[in-house]
């Protein structure tokens, strides 16, 4: 299975671009070291060269949901601004959200319609009202019904049922696609800052860990790695 997970800036300076661009490095490593593939559908660059404003990622392997739930949320990157030396804001964040890409284009075939003749009331004549020629099409999967009694031929109007059941389907379809597409807008204005699900760090350097692990605790000892 596949998750798509949208990563966005939203609206904060330069330097949240730069956190969404490490964090996904970070995303791309946890989800390497957990045995899925990451694949980086979309990204939008920031101003600076090697940032990103926004980046949807499609993530897959048999745990991939779970995976895109431990990263969902505000996430921050606590680091001083490679940018703004002396600042003493270190707390950069970023949200990520699980969206729905490309929706699926409804099958349409004949062998799920059922038709019926029947008769309609109203203006016509009396042809129309003491002959069975009106068609009412069933779209089982979808449950979309119409009724159509323009022609005065059987075949002609379930002809144009099978039409129009087709064109309300691919109208549907439509809606669903630009319903999908407004919901991955929304979540660059729903980041909140502060309370964050998830806190990461820049690595400390090899020599600065291996200083770290030697260094003596407050009983004299050196701390255990």
């Amino acid at each position: 299975m596949s998750v798509h997970l949208l990563l966005s800036a939203g609206r904060g300076p330069q330097e949240c671009a730069w956190a969404l661009a490490e964090l996904l490095l970070r995303l791309e490593a946890d989800a390497t070291r957990q045995g899925l593939e990451t694949r980086r559908a979309e990204t939008v660059p920031g101003d600076r060269p090697g940032t990103y404003r926004s980046a949807l990622v499609e993530i897959a392997g048999a745990r991939a949901d779970a995976f895109a739930a431990s990263w969902t949320g505000t996430l921050c990157w606590q680091a001083p601004s490679p940018y703004r030396t002396g600042a003493g804001r270190k707390n950069w964040y970023v949200t990520a959200q699980p969206c729905q890409v490309g929706t699926r284009r409804t099958a349409f075939a004949e062998a799920d319609v059922d038709v019926v003749a029947c008769r309609t009331g109203g203006p016509g004549g009396q042809h129309r009202n003491k002959a069975s020629t009106a068609v009412r099409a069933t779209h089982r999967p979808s449950g979309i019904v119409v009724v159509v009694d323009t022609e005065r031929q059987f075949s002609l109007n379930r002809r144009i049922a099978m039409r129009l059941l087709r064109q309300r389907l691919e109208h549907g379809d439509e809606v669903a696609g630009r319903a999908a597409t407004a919901a991955r807008r929304r979540i660059h204005d729903e980041l909140v800052r502060g309370d964050p699900t998830r806190i990461e760090r820049p690595e400390a350097p090899e020599q600065d860990r291996r200083a770290d692990s030697t260094r003596p605790d407050r009983r004299g000892r050196g701390r255990r790695s």
